[in-house]
């Protein structure tokens, strides 16, 4: 699987060291000269990759500057501040175990878009490769202070309510799958004054259950906030851009409203534009409404969406998956920097986790995945002709796939950037109609 959100395949199956150290030189010969941040998540094939990543740079001049185990995030941050000229990431974020993969950052610590990736491709299919001598490769330092650093910069953002936070006195059990974020995740929320309880945050790249975290995965979370009787809990994927809340109750509130409850609490203290993925649930626009904010949509994909935000100079944005980007820090989806935000939402409002889903609008939302079959743009044609005769005031947006919206909700078929799979989502007002919507489109979409 190769698009902006990296380069993804299994270990042994397809993505190989060899694969690896190429496209790493690859990226090294598009960017020319100077130094590069390597960062890696805690899956068991993380460190040989990362040996594989950093053979690759150096081979063609690159220095490496390896701060090893780290969030997405945090590798995004240290190459903007390190004025490095680009940065790649060692992970599959959301994949299980025995996937892994590339994630490519250009010198602003942001995801390279479609045009840089096409060239690093021709670059790695050319064999065009501009491999050094022995007396002009490429130097390695390491750097394991940037977990530290990103959490004092979390701190230092005047948007975040320390004094409130600490006041609150709550109690937020982790769950970082044991990786990237099981000591930065934990580290920050101590600092902010919150006890924390940690469930699988040893570091050790044991996903002991599915890493996304989807309500679903997150039954383990759960039990624990109400074995402990705490206030939340925060789960993140295993490089800890992407974060899932469980309330008081132990129930998963969903990885949609993540998004939609930092976007509450950062107009509360500045209005300005939102803007999110076209697969983003619509309660994040709901919530700009509130605020008479306007709500911008781009494809899905970290890239597209920061693009989307710089066009419409939005405050605050992400995708519906619980990456919440916050641009007054960096243009990047921030676990951290969501859970400081949720604190402050809870901290400022003094009601629970479970009042503030209250106060949200109530949209039935499903989201399904199934494998890719022959047939399929066929069979998405067979889909447009039905939502056609279906819907009066029938809008469609052909950049993600197919989205179709209609005044009581929308659906959206897309191909998955990150899985060989197919994304199906239906969202309405109300849950007999989505329900009746999905088994139409499942029927339609039915392999034959």
């Amino acid at each position: 699987m190769i698009s902006t959100s990296g380069i993804r395949g299994v270990v042994g199956a397809g993505l190989e060291p060899i694969m690896i150290t190429k496209y790493a030189a690859a990226f090294g010969t598009y960017l020319g000269k100077g130094k590069v941040v390597v960062g890696r998540d805690s899956r068991p094939s993380g460190e040989i990759y990362k040996m594989a990543v950093i053979a690759g740079l150096r081979s063609v001049g690159l220095d490496v500057i390896d701060i090893d185990l780290a969030p997405t995030p945090t590798v995004e941050i240290a190459v903007k501040e390190l004025k490095a000229i680009g940065g790649i990431c060692i992970t599959a974020s959301h994949n299980p175990s025995e996937w892994n993969a590339l994630k490519f950052f250009n010198k602003d610590g942001e995801f390279i878009d479609k045009k840089a990736l096409d060239r690093v491709k021709n670059i790695f299919s050319s064999e065009k490769i501009a491999f050094k001598s022995f007396d002009k490769l490429g130097k390695l330092t390491i750097d394991s202070t940037w977990n530290n650093k990103h959490i004092n910069h979390i701190l230092k953002l005047g948007i975040i309510d320390q004094q409130k936070i600490k006041k609150a006195r709550l109690t937020v059990v982790i769950d970082a799958i044991n990786s990237a974020g099981s000591f930065v995740l934990p580290r920050l929320l101590e600092q902010l004054g919150v006890k924390v309880i940690r469930i699988n945050c040893d570091g050790n790249g044991n996903f002991v259950h599915k890493p996304e975290p989807v309500p679903e995965n997150l039954a383990m979370l759960g039990r624990a906030v109400i074995k402990n009787k705490a206030d939340l809990g925060m789960a993140c994927d295993p490089d800890a851009d992407r974060l899932a809340l469980v309330d008081e109750k132990g129930k998963p509130i969903g990885e949609e409203l993540t998004l939609a409850l930092a976007t509450k609490y950062i107009l509360s203290k500045k209005k300005g534009n939102v803007a999110v993925n076209l697969s983003t649930s619509r309660v994040t626009q709901s919530v700009a409404e509130e605020f008479n904010c306007k709500t911008y949509y781009s494809p899905v994909g970290e890239a597209n969406v920061i693009a989307g935000m710089k066009k419409y100079k939005a405050i605050i944005g992400g995708e519906g998956n619980g990456g919440v980007i916050y641009p007054a820090f960096h243009y990047g989806r921030d676990a951290l920097v969501g859970a400081a935000i949720i604190l402050s939402l809870l901290a400022q409002s003094k009601q629970s986790l479970s009042e503030l889903v209250g106060t949200l609008p109530i949209y039935h939302y499903i989201k399904l995945k199934a494998a890719l079959s022959d047939g399929f743009e066929s069979k998405l044609k067979k889909v447009e002709k039905s939502a056609r005769k279906s819907f009066e005031n029938l809008k469609i947006d052909r950049r993600d796939g197919l989205r179709f919206d209609f005044s009581r909700g929308w659906f959206q078929i897309r191909k998955s950037n990150t899985e060989p799979i197919y994304r199906l989502i239906v969202e309405t007002d109300s849950k007999t109609l989505t329900n009746v919507i999905k088994k139409e489109l499942q029927n339609l979409l039915r392999q034959e």
